[in-house]
C-alpha cells in the first residue's frame, strides 16, 4: 500500500516509513476516537487514489503480492457498499417475474425454463401480495417424474425475507447469511411490493457482475445511432443518460430513475409504440419505440432541433 498523505497540521508522532501512517491515524480514529475528521474509510480509498496517480494503476502487472487493479476496485466497491440501501440495488417491481399462487405446477415448470431463474416468486392475485418462494430443486423431483404432481403449488413454497426498501445493503447481506435465504422482498412504506433482492445482487455489487453460461449475453442500455440519434433501453438510468448523452436529460421534478420512467411522467400514462414525447428541459424528444401495456421497454431518442427554445430548469 502507497504512503498515506499526513494533512497539514498533523502533529501525529506515528512513523510513517513503512508506509502505514494514514492507516494508523484512521485506525486510531475509528477505535478510539481521537480525532473525529479521519475515518479508517476514508483514509484506506486516500491510500488507493495516491496508488493509482503515483502509476501503480498502469498496464504493467502489479509487484508480487500488491493489489491488482481489480483487486482494488472490489476495495472501493467494499468501502462503498455500506452506503448503498437494498432500494439502490433491488430489480425494480417491473422486471420482477413472479407466478400466481393459484397456477398449476405445468405452468411453474415452464416459467422456470423460460425466464432461467433458480427461485420464482408466488403472489396472490397482486404483486403487492407475495405470500413465498420457489425454489428449482424443489421441483427437481417433480419434473424426474419421482414424486407425484402436486394439486397445488402450496407444499413447495418457501418463505423469502420481507425488508423495508430504506434497510441497508450491508444489513441485509449479513440478515440473508445468518437466515440462509437468498431472495428478500422489497417492501415500500406502504408494503406494498417494491422489487425483489438476492443474494447475488448483493455480491455483484462488490465484486462486480457475474455472468454465467446460461446468461444472455446483455445488451448495451444505450446505442449511438445515425445524426444525433440514441436507441436506449427504458430501464437505463437517468444519471447515466444524463452523464452519456446530454446532462439535462437528467433534469426532472418528479421521483424518477429511468428513462422509461420519464416517458411515463411526459405522458402522464404508460405511452403506446409510435408516440413521441417531448422533454422540455432538454429539447430531446422520446420516441416510444415498444411497450407492452404496463411499462414502456424500447425508446429512440432524438437530440433537440437547432435554434430550439429550451426550458429553464
Amino acid at each position: 500500500m502507497a504512503e498515506g498523505s499526513p494533512k497539514d497540521g498533523n502533529t501525529s508522532k506515528e512513523p510513517d516509513s513503512s508506509g502505514e501512517g494514514g492507516l494508523w491515524s484512521g485506525l486510531k480514529a475509528l477505535l478510539f476516537g481521537e480525532d473525529e475528521g479521519h475515518s479508517l474509510r476514508r483514509e484506506l480509498e486516500e491510500a488507493l487514489d495516491e496508488y493509482d496517480e503515483d502509476g501503480g494503476g498502469g498496464s504493467s502487472p502489479p509487484a508480487k503480492g500488491d493489489l491488482s487493479a481489480i483487486e482494488r476496485q472490489m476495495v472501493r466497491n467494499l468501502l462503498h457498499f455500506s452506503e448503498h440501501t437494498v432500494d439502490d440495488v433491488a430489480v425494480p417491481r417491473a422486471d420482477i417475474i413472479a407466478i400466481e399462487e393459484k397456477a398449476s405446477f405445468a405452468d411453474l415448470a415452464a416459467l422456470f425454463a423460460q425466464a432461467g431463474h433458480s427461485r420464482i416468486p408466488v403472489y396472490r392475485e397482486t404483486l403487492d401480495t407475495i405470500v413465498g418462494m420457489i425454489h428449482i430443486r424443489d421441483a427437481f423431483a417433480i419434473m424426474a417424474g419421482k414424486t407425484p404432481v402436486p394439486d397445488t403449488l402450496e407444499p413447495l413454497i418457501r418463505q423469502p425475507l420481507y425488508v423495508p426498501e430504506s434497510m441497508g445493503a450491508l444489513d441485509l447481506l449479513a440478515e440473508m447469511r445468518a437466515k440462509r435465504t437468498h431472495l428478500a422482498i422489497v417492501l415500500d412504506e406502504y408494503s406494498g411490493t417494491e422489487g425483489l433482492l438476492t443474494f447475488e445482487d448483493l455480491v455483484e455489487e462488490i465484486v462486480g457482475e457475474v455472468e454465467d453460461e446460461h446468461d444472455d449475453t446483455p445488451e448495451a442500455m444505450l446505442v449511438p445511432l445515425e445524426d444525433g440519434l440514441w436507441e436506449a433501453d427504458a430501464r437505463a438510468e437517468l444519471e447515466d443518460v444524463a452523464e452519456e448523452i446530454d446532462e439535462n436529460l437528467g433534469e426532472v421534478e418528479e421521483d424518477v430513475d429511468t428513462l422509461g420512467g420519464l416517458a411515463f411522467v411526459l405522458a402522464g400514462r404508460v405511452p403506446e409504440p409510435g408516440e413521441i414525447l417531448e422533454h422540455p428541459q432538454s429539447g430531446w424528444k422520446l420516441e416510444v419505440l415498444a411497450s407492452d401495456g404496463r411499462r414502456v421497454t424500447r425508446l429512440r431518442l432524438h437530440p433537440p432541433e437547432a435554434g430550439a427554445d429550451v426550458e429553464e430548469a
